[in-house]
């Protein structure tokens, strides 16, 4: 039914090109082309619709309808697939006891069991950033 009506789709499309791309415009005199409107309006009477006017009406209604229906089929099978988190074989991490993170506050003694490094390799705190000067 999707490509059955996308083929519809593309074909409607390519014949509205066409019959759009025939049609003379409103002001395709000599005069047109230098502003002047001829002995056709904007707001005048029209003549009679010829037949690529109504090729281009029947076949931008058909281009509308074509549109609006594959995309509300597009949207009712768009929850229809599988996500890759889905279709990922679950593995399962072993759970274990938490370790714990000796943390050393500097000025204190290491607990005991510790030692500590040396002093070349402490770390020193980082300096404060500047304070802003008084004006």
């Amino acid at each position: 039914m999707y490509i059955l009506l996308l083929i519809v789709h593309v074909i409607v499309c390519l014949f509205l090109i066409i019959v759009v791309l025939l049609q003379s415009g409103k002001a395709a005199d000599l005069a047109g082309a230098f502003g002047g409107m001829g002995s056709q309006t904007a707001f005048g009477p029209r003549g009679s619709a010829t037949l690529l006017s109504k090729a281009t009406t029947i076949s931008a209604v058909i281009f509308m309808v074509t549109s609006l229906t594959l995309s509300i089929l597009a949207t009712r099978n768009a929850g229809l697939g599988t996500s890759v988190l889905e279709t990922a074989p679950r593995t399962s991490v072993p759970k274990s006891a938490p370790v714990p993170v000796p943390v050393t506050i500097p000025g204190q003694q290491a607990p005991a069991g510790q030692q500590q490094a040396p002093a070349s390799q402490q770390q020193t705190p980082a300096p404060a950033p500047p304070t802003p000067g008084k004006k």
